[in-house]
């Protein structure tokens, strides 16, 4: 980037390391920045920013004067001012085409966004009261960071600086955005921006790292040359790609929303049973054999299928996360308790879905008090549990569907095609519990299906969880109606 001075119709003009150094600060912040060096050519720089016809209120378009900028030119504002609004308009052509899409955009800002621009520019665009302090007098609602986090159906987060990708991997909540950030039950979207060796810290890598498990969408900055010199990733996304993400996003969403509300109703009539979460295998009082498991998987095939017309037992073991309403409950701590839940209730199961993560082992013999430290080693003798997925398939009744998972570190094929057939089953879901995106005790999963008779896996790319499930049960439903087309098949012949 060349630096040049600004023209003299500019007032209190910065001098050239003032303004290199300023430009700079400002890329960092993700910002686009153009110097130019007469009226004219800012003029056309500030138009070029505004899309033709746009209009994201009723009967109001956004226009150069209500920008204000155009006034501020022509009456000599300091150069800083009129810069500021100048960048600002890559943010408001965001709430503009965001809320051309999804028919309203609610806008939040930090103290230091209100920096650049102020919130009244926001509130002219989206029509709604801009909050950045719960607690100011002129906010209408008290408890903003609630009502702000459950009522939206995408939170958008563009740019996010290293602090707040920070705070929001760790859980900090001390402004506005970090407490509605805690408080969203929407899904996320991110757009990182900020200097390329700061993008790159093993710090910031870990941070987007934490999101990611926690099932945060997250846009890749833009590689380019930085205003140090730097060239690399860290520029924010251009305002077409963060549309089209939130697009994709909304438009997952809405489907999901769909097969909730009873769009898809294809499991009526099923009795579905499904165990969840880990099993917990006591040593002695304090201390017990376990997994990571976190039961949303479960919870989430639960969800799926009550929403699909199914009746629902859940058997849930040690989980971290809240049961769905309109399931039936059965609480198991141990394999054993599990294993004798699952007992009393498969037999009124005409589906049974295998989703938790139950210990293969537990101690030979438990300790009834707490087992001492020694300088010794300690040996431990385990003895099997019982496998209650293989029980479950060799009792089954006629027409009754078995599905088991794999939870898997390596040979992830070949193990889950093996379970399928040693136990039986009608179909296996496998996924690799090492990778630190999916699988146990996150939001996400990338799953395998094997069908039985099926020599070709269903191999699925990462997503929710819940949408998982939904395909899951796809797959179930089809076995359900290859199975009555047999046995019609098999009357008619006879």
């Amino acid at each position: 980037m060349t630096t040049t001075h600004a023209s003299d119709r500019f007032t209190a003009l910065p001098d050239d390391q003032t303004l290199a150094e300023t430009v700079v600060a400002l890329e960092e912040h993700g910002f686009s920045v153009e110097v130019v060096d007469d009226l004219d050519a800012a003029r056309e720089a500030v138009l070029a920013r505004i899309p033709e016809g746009s209009s994201v209120m009723t009967n109001t378009s956004v226009t150069l004067q209500q920008t204000g900028i155009e006034e501020a030119i022509n009456d000599g504002e300091p150069y800083d001012s009129v810069r500021n609004r100048m960048l600002a308009l890559d943010y408001e052509t965001r709430a503009q085409e965001m809320k051309a899409i999804a028919g309203a955009a609610n806008v939040a800002m930090t103290r230091h966004a209100c920096e650049f621009v102020q919130p009244l520019t926001f509130r002219a665009l989206s029509g709604s009261h801009v909050v950045v302090d719960d607690y100011a007098a002129d906010n209408p609602d008290p408890i903003a960071h609630i009502t702000f986090s459950q009522t939206v159906d995408l939170f958008v987060v563009a740019p996010a600086t290293a602090n707040t990708l920070a705070k929001f991997a760790n859980g900090v909540a001390d402004d506005f955005l970090t407490t509605t950030y805690l408080a969203c039950t929407a899904p996320v979207l991110v757009a990182p921006a900020m200097n390329t060796s700061m993008l790159e810290h093993p710090a910031t890598q870990r941070n987007l790292q934490k999101l990611r498990a926690d099932g945060v969408h997250i846009i890749e900055p833009d590689k380019g040359e930085m205003a140090c010199g730097t060239i690399g990733p860290g520029r924010l996304s251009e305002p077409d790609a963060i549309v089209a993400a939130a697009l994709e996003i909304l438009s997952n969403r809405a489907q999901a929303i769909m097969n909730a509300g009873g769009a898809n109703r294809d499991l009526t009539g099923e009795t579905i049973l499904i165990t969840a979460g880990a099993t917990r295998e006591p040593i002695d009082p304090v201390r017990f054999i376990s997994n990571r498991s976190s039961g949303r998987m479960g919870f989430a095939l639960a969800l799926a299928a009550r929403d699909r017309g199914a009746k629902v037992t859940c058997v849930a073991g040690i989980t971290s996360v809240s049961a769905p309403a309109g399931v039936g409950i059965i609480n198991a701590s141990s394999a054993e308790e599990m294993h004798r839940a699952v007992a009393r209730e498969s037999g009124k199961a005409t589906v049974f879905i295998a989703a938790a993560a139950v210990s293969d082992y537990r101690a030979k013999e438990q300790s009834q008090t707490k087992i001492k430290k020694s300088e010794g080693e300690l040996e431990l003798k385990l003895e099997r549990t019982p496998d209650i997925l293989r029980e479950v398939a060799e009792s089954r009744r006629n027409g009754q569907l078995i599905v088991g998972f794999a939870a898997e570190t390596d040979d992830l094929l070949a193990n889950a095609r093996e379970k399928l057939v040693a136990k039986g089953l009608d179909a296996v879901v496998a996924n690799d519990v090492s990778r630190e995106d999916s699988g146990f005790d996150t939001e996400n999963n990338a799953i395998v299906i094997l069908i039985r008779d099926q020599p070709d896996p269903i191999q699925l790319p990462l997503m929710s969880k819940l949408e998982a499930a939904h395909r899951i049960l796809d797959e179930i439903v089809k076995l359900r109606r290859a199975n009555v087309t047999a046995k019609t098949a098999s009357g008619e012949s006879r």
